[in-house]
């Protein structure tokens, strides 16, 4: 392996890295604030690669449907909830959350059926579907069981999984698909180009991380958050909702899975059930942070996509044995180090 070899190797591992770091805050950041391992961020990673496809096609992003259904299952789900208990601002509310935005989009995407929209339109019409999934598969499969144990948290969503991943067969079919760069330059640096696509992955990365952290920092939502994660009892007792926390971490999530397939999709083919293996070593990154870490994690990521990046070329038949068999080691050493305790 010359040096020329191993820069663009670098290169392709910093890359798929980014993607994976991106997928490993989501994950930290669902589970620190609601201890839900959300399994099912790399089938909304696939629904928003997929959907880009369609847009870029000129047709209705299958996805939709899927929105008005489970708009539809909440709906009825909070009508169940109130049952004439109360004032109806909250049901009308979720009429309009649940009800009316998955009709508004799907007029949009018939309006602009058979018109190629720019890039920026597509892009934002991609996050506007799939970030509601967030907070409406928080409100089906997880609200009414949020003070439940990790472990039956996990298996609901290994469920979720199971669901979302049966619903994008159906959506999409079995044939994969790439989407077109979003930006198609290329730039010489020194003896190794560099698309203009890949430059955007990375910048995209540095600008959400930088997004997060004064959201985080610096905003009141996000400092209840925060608080949330720190203490769900404490929060609890000062004002601050847990379901609301939970359902603005997951949509949240959502919108980094989103953004996580809008980036991937023009970088590799995507199946139905690609954004399992995709969230699979984003998790593993996220296993080096211990699920609480989010500069530990995103390391652990980026170390994951180099990893990958030389497997590939050096062993490509056992690359993603390399990978994930990396996962033993980081347990043993995070429980070595950390000892044990009680499960919050």
């Amino acid at each position: 392996m010359d040096l020329t070899i191993l820069l663009m190797l670098a290169q392709d591992g910093i890359t798929t890295g980014a993607v994976y770091v991106l997928l490993a805050l989501g994950l930290v950041l669902v589970f620190s604030i609601t201890r839900v391992i959300f399994i099912p961020l790399g089938e909304l990673m696939t629904f928003a690669a997929l959907s880009l496809v369609a847009l870029q096609g000129a047709a209705v992003p299958q996805p939709v449907w899927l929105l008005m259904l489970l708009g539809g299952l909440c709906f009825v789900a909070d009508l169940i909830a109130w049952r004439g208990r109360g004032p109806a601002r909250g049901l009308a509310s979720a009429a309009l959350r649940y009800l009316l935005w998955p009709l508004v989009l799907l007029g949009v995407f018939k309006l602009a059926e058979g018109h190629i929209l720019p890039t920026a339109v597509q892009v934002l019409l991609v996050l506007l579907l799939v970030v509601p999934f967030g907070g409406m598969v928080y409100r089906l499969a997880y609200r009414p069981v949020a003070e439940a144990s990790v472990l039956v948290l996990l298996i609901i969503s290994v469920g979720v999984h199971f669901v979302l991943l049966g619903a994008g067969l159906m959506l999409f079919g079995a044939e994969g698909w790439r989407a077109q760069p979003l930006w198609d330059a290329r730039f010489a640096l020194g003896a190794q180009s560099v698309s203009g696509q890949n430059l955007l992955v990375l910048l995209v990365t540095l600008l959400l991380i930088a997004g997060l952290y004064v959201f985080f920092r610096r905003s009141l939502s996000g400092k209840a958050l925060r608080a949330a994660a720190v203490c769900r009892r404490g929060a609890q007792l000062v004002g601050i909702s847990a379901e609301d926390a939970g359902r603005s971490a997951f949509a949240l999530a959502a919108l980094i899975a989103a953004l996580c397939g809008v980036l991937i999709a023009p970088l590799a083919t995507v199946f139905f059930d690609s954004g399992f293996l995709f969230g699979l070593k984003g998790f593993v990154g996220a296993i080096f942070g211990g699920l609480v870490s989010y500069p530990a994690a995103a390391l652990g990521a980026l170390l994951v996509g180099l990893l990958e990046a030389y497997a590939s070329f050096e062993a490509s038949a056992f690359k993603e044995v390399i990978v994930f068999g990396l996962i033993v080691p980081v347990l043993l050493w995070r429980s070595l180090a950390s000892g044990h305790g009680d499960e919050e």
